[in-house]
């Protein structure tokens, strides 16, 4: 292949990789100690764009996305200020998308 061809080669590839709207990584990201991952404040990003995909943190067996958890309800002693605390905890947790 001479430098010219090369050039050319090299020209296509940068082209289709600017070009692209999305790439496929196909090996692990490591970030080095005191980076970040920053996000515009415009629609939002989503990580994961279906609930069957699969999440997981801190080397847990990633999984799809859980059921939502129902409100409590029911038992002998009603204590509403806990109940009032537990159905936010399922609200944000279903904000956030952890839970359907």
């Amino acid at each position: 292949m001479t430098p010219e061809q090369r050039i050319e080669r090299l020209e296509g590839l940068i082209a289709k990789l600017i070009a692209s709207d999305r790439y496929t990584i196909q090996r692990n990201i490591q970030m080095f100690d005191g980076r970040n991952i920053q996000l515009a404040t415009g629609t939002g990003t989503k990580i994961g764009t279906a609930a069957t995909q699969k999440l997981g943190f801190y080397g847990v067996t990633p999984v799809d996305q859980p059921a939502t958890v129902g409100d409590p309800s029911g038992g002998a002693t009603i204590d509403s200020a806990a109940r009032t605390a537990v159905s936010a905890i399922i609200d944000r947790l279903q904000e956030l998308g952890l839970i359907a």
